[in-house]
This record gives structure tokens, C-alpha cells and sequence, in this order.
């Protein structure tokens, strides 16, 4: 295939990193690449809480744009930024590899430990890890934390903050490893749905053959089936980066492991399930899910945070 598959992709430095890995790996199966950079309505609304925005959208609207548009062949975007629910005649072709999809402690400070982080501000701009951090160290103060990794890395250098929650894929991708201070555990910093895949979205003008050779070069089956379900709970609930939702899958053999759940915006209440199934029944799987977290509570936790909206 000779043609050029066009990119488009946010202009920041964790953003272009993913879009040159993917680009690598269309290189690899002999397709040529054009970067495509844009701003999206979340790179430019940096002093307000996700949770007073509204988050439809809120790093793929431009991106999404520009494929109805034509004007570009795919959208790269970390998994975890996508919405439940895309336009119509947009699909999301696959899903790379996922790295490890911990939350991670960073810090300047060697020995920051959230157990012992009496009288420090915590960063993060997640309304998912804010609620959890409120659940299990409610001692700690925790602060709005917004802007790329770099911008907020400076804002933690000039004192801001002592420390951020963040997701180990971003600081790896960004070689800021040397400051990760703590790992934190996934049975209970449970990850944002998608949280350390790539996606790829593309739109149904574009050639049937295309797309199906860029998902040949750059789709992880395993994560693919993983993402289905994590995908199917989130769209059940209806969920956003505003609502405290969390949802991690794992492929054992043939069986597809799901664990997540909600938990209120003060941190006071948590939900969580654990459930599996056959892999080929990934969006099944996800909306089984939901629908118990719901029949446990979970639907009075969601009404009672979108009234506050």
C-alpha cells in the first residue's frame, strides 16, 4: 500500500511520543506517515477541575474533527482519554499493547510515602484517584494538578504540591522513572478504563482495506479483548473522567477476569465486583459487570454525583 496515512494526534510531548510508536510501527510494515498536530479543548482549559468541564470529548473532539473531515487518516489517543460512546461512523480499530497500567506516587522527594504524608498537598487532575486516595488516606490533602506531564512536573519542582498520583505508562513513556516512589497496587489503585493502551480511531470513509492494514500493524489481540470489556462496563455506566469509575481486565487462558467498580466523591463508599467469562464474550462481560455494581448501590452513588454536576 502506497499511500501516506495521515495522524492526527494533541501537540504535547507524551501525545507525540504515541504517535511516533505508532507511526514506527506502520513503517515497519512499509506505509509511510505524516504527523498531523492539533490543540484540543482539554489542552486549553488548564485551570478548571475535569469535573466542572464536562468531559465528552475533552481530548478527542478536534482529533475527531478532522476524521469526519477527511482531513486526517486515524487519531491517536491514550485509551484512557476515549469516551464511551463515538460519533457516528467513527470506530476505534485497535488497541496497542498495554503497558503496565499501575498509578504511580511521583516525587522529588525520595522518602514521600502516602502513609506518612501528614501535612503535604497531593496532585492530581483524576476525580478517580482523588475519591481513592480520600478512601484509604483520607489525611491526605490532595490538590488540582492540570497540564501536561512536563507543566506539572514544574508545578511540583516550584512547590505546588509534593508529590502526584499519575499513570506509570505517561512517566515511563517520558523517562521520568527516576521519581516514581511508589507503585501502587491495582487490587486498590484500580486503573481508569483503557488506562496504558494506545487507540487508534478512524472513520468509516476511509478505505475498508487501509484500516484493516493499520489494525494488522498496530492491534494487540490480548488487550484488544481486555479494552472490550473495560469499554462495555464504562458505556453501561455511562461514565466520563468525572465520574470516579475504575475497571481493569486480564486475559487467564481462555477466560476473561474483570475487576472494577465506582466509589463517591468523597471517597466514603466503594463498589467493586469481580467477574469473568469466556474472552469472546469481552462486551458482555463489561455490561455484566455494570449492571452488578448497579444492583449493589452503584446506580444511587451515580445519580448522587451527576446531581452535583
Amino acid at each position: 500500500m502506497s499511500e501516506t496515512v495521515r495522524i492526527g494526534t494533541r501537540g504535547s510531548k507524551l501525545a507525540l511520543w504515541q504517535a511516533h510508536y505508532i507511526a514506527e510501527l506502520l513503517h515497519k510494515g512499509g506505509l509511510k506517515t505524516e504527523i498531523v498536530t492539533m490543540e484540543t479543548k482539554g489542552d486549553k482549559i488548564l485551570d478548571t477541575p475535569f469535573a466542572e468541564i464536562g468531559t465528552k470529548g475533552l481530548f478527542t473532539e478536534e482529533l475527531e474533527e478532522k476524521l469526519n473531515a477527511g482531513e486526517i487518516d486515524i487519531a491517536v489517543h491514550s485509551a484512557k482519554d476515549m469516551q464511551s460512546e463515538l460519533g457516528e461512523g467513527l470506530e476505534i480499530i485497535s488497541y496497542t499493547k498495554r503497558e503496565e497500567a499501575n498509578d504511580v506516587v511521583v516525587s522529588f522527594d525520595k522518602k514521600f510515602s502516602l502513609s506518612e504524608a501528614n501535612e503535604v498537598l497531593v496532585g492530581t487532575s483524576s476525580t478517580r484517584r482523588r475519591a481513592i486516595l480520600k478512601h484509604y488516606y483520607p489525611h491526605v490533602k490532595v490538590t488540582e494538578a492540570r497540564g501536561n506531564l512536563q507543566t506539572r512536573m514544574r508545578k511540583m519542582e516550584e512547590g505546588k504540591f509534593q508529590a502526584m498520583l499519575l499513570a506509570y505508562a505517561g512517566v515511563h513513556r517520558m523517562n521520568y522513572n527516576e521519581y516514581i516512589v511508589a507503585k501502587l497496587p491495582l487490587d486498590v489503585f484500580t486503573p481508569a478504563v483503557g488506562q496504558g493502551s494506545i487507540a487508534i480511531e478512524s472513520s468509516s470513509s476511509v478505505k475498508r482495506e487501509k484500516r484493516e492494514f493499520i489494525r494488522k500493524l498496530t492491534n494487540d489481540v490480548e488487550t484488544e479483548f481486555c479494552l472490550r470489556a473495560e469499554r462495555a462496563f464504562l458505556r453501561k455506566l455511562q461514565g466520563g473522567c468525572s465520574i470516579p469509575v475504575f475497571a481493569l481486565a486480564r486475559l487467564e487462558k481462555e477466560k476473561l477476569v474483570i475487576d472494577g467498580g465506582i466509589i463517591s466523591l468523597d471517597g466514603k463508599e466503594m463498589i467493586r465486583e469481580n467477574l469473568s467469562r469466556k474472552k469472546e464474550e469481552a462486551e458482555q462481560l463489561g455490561i455484566q459487570l455494570a449492571d452488578k455494581i448497579f444492583s449493589m448501590g452503584g446506580d444511587r452513588i451515580l445519580r448522587e454525583i451527576n446531581n452535583l454536576k
